[in-house]
């Protein structure tokens, strides 16, 4: 199906609308990866202190990634469109026949 590209070309372009928690994670991660506190400092612990930093991205990578599946879903289930830009459910009335 698409790509990240295309998922994120949705989602600016408003055509798949992020859940809130999503957007709140993502926020998150990006906070606290920024921000000096930390539950496991670098300054005393080095690399180890840098694993509660690749938890809270892993929680945000996971979340994008049940975003992206759940719009490609959307996509497959959206109905097919013809030439004439009518969906292929439509019904056809023969008016010659009545």
């Amino acid at each position: 199906m698409g790509g990240w590209m295309n998922f994120f070309r949705a989602v600016r372009r408003r055509e798949h609308k992020l859940a809130p928690m999503t957007w709140v994670t993502a926020i998150g991660a990006l906070i606290y990866t920024i921000s000096p506190l930390d539950f496991i400092p670098e300054i005393l612990l080095g690399p180890i202190g840098l694993l509660d930093d690749a938890g809270v991205w892993g929680i945000a990578i996971a979340l994008a990634v049940r975003e992206k599946n759940r719009w490609e879903s959307a996509l497959e289930a959206a109905p097919a469109k013809g030439k004439s830009g009518a969906s292929d459910d439509t019904d056809i009335i023969d008016v010659d026949s009545y």
